[in-house]
């Protein structure tokens, strides 16, 4: 595991940690969310990037959304091969209604804590 990866895992489990909590309350929307900041906090790191997307595949198939589902069976396996090469559109969230090629701007908070993992480095 890179040193990225070891950074920010305590992060993104903070993320995956408050979507679990949110989806045990039934807030389904406000679980994605969390997911999608797990997905920007990591998605440099392959062992992140594709265990995040893993998540939103389960929550895709706890929802019966069969367009989660299907694009993120595409994403894992993006993830899987394109991260280590670097093949990685910034601050993207991840869900099927986003583009798996484009960038998004990545919020204040995220890219705090992404810059502060690297710094780490």
């Amino acid at each position: 595991m890179s040193k990225f990866s070891k950074s920010i895992a305590p992060f993104v489990a903070m993320e995956i940690t408050a979507a679990k909590n949110y989806r045990n309350r039934g807030d389904f929307a406000v679980e994605f969310s969390h997911l999608e900041n797990a997905h920007v906090l990591g998605q440099e790191s392959t062992y992140h990037h594709v265990k995040v997307h893993c998540l939103m595949l389960l929550w895709g198939l706890r929802q019966r959304r069969v367009g989660e589902i299907v694009g993120q069976l595409i994403r894992i396996l993006g993830a899987a091969t394109k991260t280590a090469i670097g093949f990685v559109p910034t601050g993207n969230t991840g869900g099927s209604n986003i583009s798996p090629f484009k960038s998004i701007p990545i919020k204040p908070e995220l890219s705090a804590i992404i810059s502060r993992a690297k710094a780490t480095q």
